[in-house]
């Protein structure tokens, strides 16, 4: 194999794959990128963790076609350092693999191409096309409740479902640890009528966000109960789905609760953020005293002391004290774009509904704690 790519593109393409691979690996060929070079003016790069896979094609000038694996993360560090607008050569030959660049040379060990696995997808029957933004919008909207215990592995990804809404069909996007929950709806694409339920895996969902900053216009989907295909124009990215059960979720979003709270989200996130700074690292508690049109905000911590601040807000139910994680608080705030937020309040101990109004696509439940 022999073939020349100008260091930028060679750069860009080995940023997508390389993060997919594994800093620590007990099977060689997982620590390598596929290069193959065909003779169409165009590179393919491919890294794998097995669970997951990214397949980019890069411009080249391709001198001979070829097929090689490298240690992916020593190449992607080599592309990084070479000067800018240098043209890389690389050519592969009996186990190794020479990068030649201006005055610079180098040879890596190289693995065979039949050694690489590549995760068979199967039929993929449900394909859709969703707008970039639009997956945008769902991965950031729910992403940061993903569980991160893997004993409840069914919880450590977002999970997408059709449903129909009051009549309109929608796709929903919702992801919980146990203590909040985020979820996205969003109108029903076409072709994704008999879509099954699935569990997209966090991993997955970061390297797909990633790849979306670089995408204009739209992105194909095409899924299985156990696989599921993202086709990003010049990258294809492909995972396997969790294998579990996604719990009701729909059972823990509170519709009784009668106390309206309407803030401004920005106020409000300050006036959290400042307050929890005394916060101790292992409950975080924030205190949320709600009074009529008055909202005080305090922590007190044994060992850092005590603070207060009052955020304006609109209010004319019964007073009410709560109190909730903060840094939880945060995250759900910091998704919020509008300038109101909507605080829905039953009682000190029931679950709390937040969201920008009735017709935003996001809304968030919080389970309070005792202060």
């Amino acid at each position: 194999m022999k073939a020349t790519i100008e260091r930028a593109t060679l750069l860009k393409g080995l940023s997508h794959v390389q993060s997919v691979v594994e800093r620590r690996n007990t099977i060689p060929i997982l620590s390598n990128v596929l290069i193959e070079a065909s003779g169409e003016g165009s590179i393919r790069l491919m890294a794998t963790d097995l669970d997951l896979q990214v397949d980019e094609t890069v411009a080249a000038a391709v001198d001979q076609p070829g097929t090689t694996t490298v240690s992916a993360h020593t190449l992607f560090d080599i592309a990084r350092k070479l000067p800018e607008g240098s043209q890389v050569e690389l050519a592969a030959a009996e186990g190794r693999l020479s990068i030649r660049a201006g005055r610079y040379n180098s040879s890596l060990p190289t693995l065979p191409r039949d050694d690489f696995p590549v995760i068979a997808e199967g039929e993929l029957p449900t394909t859709f096309e969703l707008p970039a933004e639009t997956l945008k919008q769902i991965i950031d909207k729910t992403r940061f409740a993903i569980s991160t215990e893997e004993t409840r592995y069914y919880l450590n990804g977002i999970f997408l479902h059709t449903a129909d809404d009051g009549g309109q069909p929608v796709l929903k996007a919702a992801a919980t640890d146990g203590h909040r929950l985020a979820r996205v709806t969003v109108p029903r694409p076409d072709g994704a009528e008999a879509m099954p339920d699935v569990i997209v895996p966090r991993k997955c969902v970061g390297e797909l966000r990633k790849l979306l900053d670089e995408v204009d216009g739209s992105v194909g989907v095409s899924l299985s109960g156990s696989k599921i295909r993202f086709d990003l124009g010049q990258a294809i990215l492909t995972s396997k789905l969790i294998d579990g059960t996604f719990p009701d979720y729909s059972r823990v979003i509170p519709t009784g609760n009668d106390k309206l709270l309407k803030l401004d989200p920005r106020a409000f996130e300050e006036g959290v953020d400042r307050v929890s700074t005394i916060a101790s690292e292992k409950t975080r508690a924030v205190k949320m005293a709600v009074d009529r049109d008055k909202i005080t905000l305090s922590v007190t911590s044994p060992e850092n002391g005590a603070a207060v601040e009052e955020v304006p807000g609109e209010y004319a139910a019964p007073g009410l004290e709560i109190g909730f994680n903060s840094r939880y608080l945060l995250d759900i705030l910091g998704q919020i774009e509008g300038d109101t937020v909507e605080v829905h309040l039953a009682d000190a101990a029931a679950p709390t509904l937040i969201r920008e109004n009735d017709k935003a696509p996001a809304l968030y439940v919080l389970m309070p704690m005792r202060v």
